[in-house]
């Protein structure tokens, strides 16, 4: 018998896919971070519970926000999308396709697709321009981070 022995996949190698009503839209981040979910408990003794102890019961989950950093390159889709939920200067947000699904993926070292994770209606909820400073050598970016209702983790390749 043989064994497959795995490598761990590089933090550093991933791509961002956003849906938007039935095509994907690819974009290159810098980082990525806030997967995390939380489910409250409620303690309770059940009746047919003889030794006394108490049991959890699941109660509400929550999900912190995911944020997804990557260097300013002008405008496009990511932008547009977080213009249609905020509201505007003379108008409120406009509400078509406010929730998208977001599929990012893990790389393997060859490049290819290994693992997925999609964020289930996720919302743009906060928009943050990195400070520009003429004392440092940095790339200009930009962060957004997004609320969700839900996700899933799936491996594409083993």
């Amino acid at each position: 018998m043989t064994t497959k022995i795995q490598e761990p996949l590089a933090a550093y190698r991933f791509i961002v896919e956003i849906e938007d009503g039935g095509s994907a839209v690819q974009a290159a981040f810098t980082a990525f971070s806030g997967i995390r979910a939380r489910t409250e408990t409620v303690t309770a003794r059940t009746g047919a519970e003889p030794r006394g102890v108490l049991r959890h019961i699941p109660a509400l989950t929550t999900y912190e926000n995911a944020s997804l950093t990557k260097g300013v390159i002008g405008g496009g889709v990511l932008l547009d999308w977080l213009k249609r939920v905020a509201p505007g200067n003379s108008a409120a947000a406009s509400g078509k396709n406010m929730f998208r699904k977001v599929n990012i993926y893990a790389l393997d070292y060859a490049g290819t697709r290994a693992i997925r994770w999609t964020l289930y209606d996720a919302l743009p909820v906060s928009y943050e321009l990195a400070e520009m400073d003429a004392l440092q050598n940095a790339v200009l970016s930009e962060k957004v981070e997004f609320a969700y209702h839900g996700y899933s983790r799936e491996v594409l390749k083993g």
